[in-house]
């Protein structure tokens, strides 16, 4: 991922990382916080959820990134059997520049499945440190 704000372009992709919801994980929170879902259903919508919001979160910690805003227009396509590996990536949608020292980033969230098949899109609202010394846009 770039430095800042005024690095990143729109149409630019970056990966979030990648994870496996194992059986274990299924069935724990499944009984914890989805007693009624069937695990021979796949991995419900909340979980593959929680497994983005750590991915982002991550990878977010090397991101010039100050504030999350918001997290908007959810949409879950299939959920994936336990142990299939699940990998995000992150699309720069749109931003703006709010003075000097910050800009505002759209960006469409996805998982995608090992066949490369959506499970998962949000998108997001952030604010990125600029660049000290870049040019207003």
């Amino acid at each position: 991922m770039p430095a800042a704000f005024d690095d990143l372009w729109i149409g630019q992709v970056a990966s979030i990382g990648a994870g496996v919801i194992s059986d274990e994980e299924l069935a724990g929170f499944c009984k914890t916080y989805a007693p009624t879902w069937n695990p021979a259903d796949g991995v419900p919508d909340a979980l593959i959820f929680t497994l983005w919001s750590r991915l982002e979160t991550e990878a977010a910690l090397q991101w010039p990134q100050t504030k999350r805003l918001a997290v908007d227009a959810l949409r879950w396509s299939r959920n994936p059997p336990p142990g299939e590996l699940l990998r995000g990536r992150m699309t720069v949608m749109g931003k703006d520049a709010v003075g000097d020292t910050k800009g505002v980033v759209i960006a469409q969230h996805d998982m995608l499945d090992e066949a490369g098949r959506l499970v998962f899109s949000c998108l997001t609202r952030s604010v990125f440190q600029r660049n000290p010394k870049a040019p207003v846009a």
